[in-house]
């Protein structure tokens, strides 16, 4: 049953953090999968079905041959023992409908995503940079086609979508089981009434409206009601300190700070008196538990602006300009303290439009789940401000969503597109692998079969090759189309993953499941995505090309055509707030973007990175290596590591801190049990161990053995003696968010281990 609401209605739903399970991420997705035959994790090793494919060759897989009889009865048998299977006959001309589950590329023109009717409004401006919030700056504008497009205000865009399409669904939530619906006019209304209600608490001009919660319709409406009322809107992680908390409220000037639930409130209270600039607070779930001064409900919050007339508030909309900042979005502070990037009107709007336009998102048909932290770039502009762009409709997951619940949400909804972080990506295919691991030895060979197809099936797509491997409709309707259906996948067009790296073994494996995943390379600075990957537009390991309008140059590249990626673009930030120093830092005098990312194109423009500057570790011997691709390679041969960081800067030689996959607490911090996969690896090898704390105590000799032969393997494909990794040890805890050593996309936060385990890594070189 579904319901439109007229009135915001008020939420009681217990809240449980998101943002530390999306750190720590070790969630198993629950629910069944009945598409358990791909679960296998021998997929790896295929031996003559498929050959395995080398990192520098994107093709290198034969055509699989089936030679055995046999295996060929067994296919047929299950097939034909499920009533719901028609054979089709392969042909070219479906290939690509098959192959991407008739989920086509679609195509939209430009009077659907481009307004003309709207009053360009721009402040005069010399520089291309600002670190002062009330300063405009000068736009990125080419001189025709893309680039060119009229800037628009986020009010534009929203009236222009809600002109078009205001009866659409939104916004969509689960209370008590159902569906609830917000239509764009209602969204628009909402976002109004709280617009005067920031008002009415004296929300001044360029100041912040702090967001700290899970995703939700409040969150939503809170961000785009701060902008319409001319401040700066701020998220805040779920998973900072009150410490933390104050430095990005005081920073960005925050007048009002909007807070999900009694959590996340005391936070606020405890660092109160050091935020000169709050005036109120605004708790927008659940019941107050105290009450004191100038602290409101949501329900109360939305009534206090009544008195406000619609001409103060729309003199005020109409007075904002598209080069101005309307919304600052904190760094994770890997190597300091964050760092507010303003973004203005014209960086969202029109990267919204560009990134769509792209990958030829359809128009009032898209339909996505969010909730990944919308504190972070990614999050942000694909859940709230393309899908605004679009007219999609945004489902809000629940907040256990990465602890369990999220599978459940996407088959549900069965969105159109999913983005996710490398490490979700991963605990889907272990949690599909822990579950095939049990099958049969007869469905476990039909699905090393059908995964061999697969994967030479999407190679040769990937190489524009549409020739049909033998074999494929057959894999496709008995194993791909299920998965896709477990999963909550079958009608999504793109599967998305950024943020941080990931490795080639887990895009093989959706690969060889007809499940491509599409990467993309981005920034806080760039206002998210720089480089696209979409259906017949990508490369495996690389990030894609660079989104039209926007332009990509390599600095000071070396003798293999690896250089700094810097940008160009109409989405290429302000500057830093109140960071003048790390501005120009970051924006040479030109106005390009240095991302401190190393990166090199292919002939066909596809972009790869190929590690981050302030990451390579420069040896005693003056070499300069790139730790992040030895770090994969390991994890890649040695499937029970969890996480490896490699350290050796100014040392005589590398060596490596582990750590071992384990099972993590509702709370989303590692603990002591090995995760089923990793008990297996044991058992595989003559090891009892369900606990780290067993193999290290005992040096399983087993295990370490197991380790030793991963490093010697890599180390024999060292392009150099420097970049062998002499030494490792293995750490007792896992890394995680709660823990300090990752930042909330799971990135590494080297500094931060490199500190916590000096005295291991000291050992190294004693």
């Amino acid at each position: 049953m579904e319901s439109k609401v007229e009135s915001f209605p008020k939420v009681s739903t217990s809240i449980k953090d998101t943002d530390e399970a999306l750190q720590g991420s070790k969630a198993q997705l629950n629910g069944s999968c009945s598409g358990s035959l791909i679960g296998n994790d021998s997929m790896n090793h295929m031996g003559s079905k498929v050959q395995r494919i080398s990192s520098t060759d994107d093709s290198g897989i034969d055509s699989p041959t089936v030679a055995d009889g046999k295996l060929l009865e067994e296919v047929e048998a299950l097939s034909l023992s499920d009533s719901a299977f028609e054979p089709k006959k392969a042909s070219v001309g479906n290939l690509e409908n098959a192959v991407t589950g008739n989920r086509g590329a679609s195509k939209i023109t430009e009077d659907e995503s481009i307004p003309i009717t709207f009053e360009v409004r721009l402040a005069s401006a010399e520089q291309y940079w600002s670190s002062a919030r009330d300063k405009a700056v000068k736009l990125r504008m080419a001189e025709s086609g893309p680039g060119s497009e009229a800037p628009l205000t986020i009010h534009q865009m929203f009236q222009d979508t809600v002109n078009k399409y205001g009866d659409h669904p939104a916004l969509r939530w689960k209370e008590n089981g159902a569906w609830t619906t917000l239509t764009y006019k209602q969204y628009y209304q909402h976002c109004r009434t709280a617009a005067k209600s920031f008002l009415k608490l004296g929300l001044e001009r360029f100041h912040g409206v702090g967001i700290l919660g899970f995703n939700s319709p409040e969150w939503f409406i809170s961000n785009v009601a701060c902008i319409m009322a001319g401040g700066l809107t701020t998220g805040i992680y779920t998973t900072n300190s009150a410490e933390a908390c104050q430095y990005v409220a005081h920073n960005c000037e925050a007048n009002v700070i909007v807070v999900e639930n009694n959590k996340q409130l005391v936070k606020i209270l405890q660092v109160k008196d050091q935020l000169p600039h709050l005036k109120a607070i605004v708790q927008y779930k659940g019941e107050l538990e105290r009450k004191i001064p100038n602290l409101y409900t949501w329900a109360d919050f939305m009534k206090l602006g009544t008195d406000i007339a619609d001409d103060q508030l729309d003199d005020l909309i109409n007075s904002q300009n598209a080069n101005e900042c309307c919304s600052l979005i904190y760094t994770s502070g890997t190597t300091g303290n964050p760092k507010g990037v303003m973004l203005s009107h014209d960086n969202i709007t029109w990267i919204a439009n560009a990134s769509g336009m792209m990958i030829g998102t359809k128009m009032k048909e898209e339909s996505l789940v969010s909730y990944l932290p919308l504190s972070h770039v990614a999050a942000q502009v694909n859940d709230l401000w393309v899908s605004m762009k679009f007219a999609g409709t945004t489902h809000f997951a629940e907040p256990d969503a990465l602890k369990g619940s999220l599978a459940n949400t996407l088959r549900d909804v069965r969105p159109t597109s999913f983005l996710g972080v490398p490490r979700v990506w991963e605990k889907m295919q272990e949690a599909m692998q822990s579950i095939g691991a049990k099958n049969s030895a007869m469905k476990k060979r039909i699905a090393d079969w059908a995964k061999g197809i697969g994967l030479q099936t999407n190679y040769n797509l990937m190489n524009g090759d549409t020739s049909v491997p033998w074999g494929f409709m057959l894999a496709n309707n008995l194993i791909f189309k299920r998965v896709r259906a477990a999963l909550g996948l079958d009608r999504c067009r793109t599967c998305f993953t950024g943020a941080a790296p990931i490795t080639k073994e887990t895009l093989e494996y959706f690969m060889s499941l007809n499940i491509q995943l599409y990467e993309l390379y981005g920034m806080s600075e760039s206002t998210g995505p720089h480089t696209l990957s979409w259906e017949n537009n990508f490369r495996i390991m690389s990030c894609g090309k660079v989104i039209r309008g926007c332009k990509t140059k390599l600095d000071k590249p070396d003798e293999d055509g690896n250089g700094e990626v810097c940008f160009w673009g109409r989405h290429v930030f302000m500057g830093y707030l109140n960071m003048p120093e790390k501005t120009d830092e970051a924006l040479d005098t030109e106005g390009w973007l240095h991302s401190g990312d190393l990166g090199k194109l292919d002939q066909n423009d596809f972009m790869y990175i190929t590690g981050r500057i302030k990451e390579l570790i420069i040896t005693a011997g003056g070499e300069n290596v790139p730790p992040v691709p030895i770090e994969d390679a390991l994890k890649e041969e040695v499937s029970i590591i969890s996480n490896a960081m490699l350290v050796g800067d100014k040392k005589k030689f590398l060596a490596m801190l582990l750590t071992l996959k384990c099972k993590v607490d509702d709370n989303g911090d590692p603990t002591d049990e090995l995760t089923p996969l990793a008990v297996e690896y044991c058992q595989q090898r003559g090891v009892t161990a369900t606990k780290v704390s067993e193999i290290i105590n005992n040096k399983e000799p087993a295990i370490y053995k197991a380790i030793q032969e991963g490093v010697n393997i890599i180390n024999e494909k060292a392009t150099s003696n420097a970049q062998r990794v002499q030494k490792w040890t293995l750490l007792p805890r896992d890394f995680s968010i709660s823990g300090g050593e990752l930042g909330p996309t799971m990135k590494l936060k080297r500094p931060v281990v490199s500190k916590m385990y000096k005295d291991d890594i000291d050992k190294f070189y004693e």
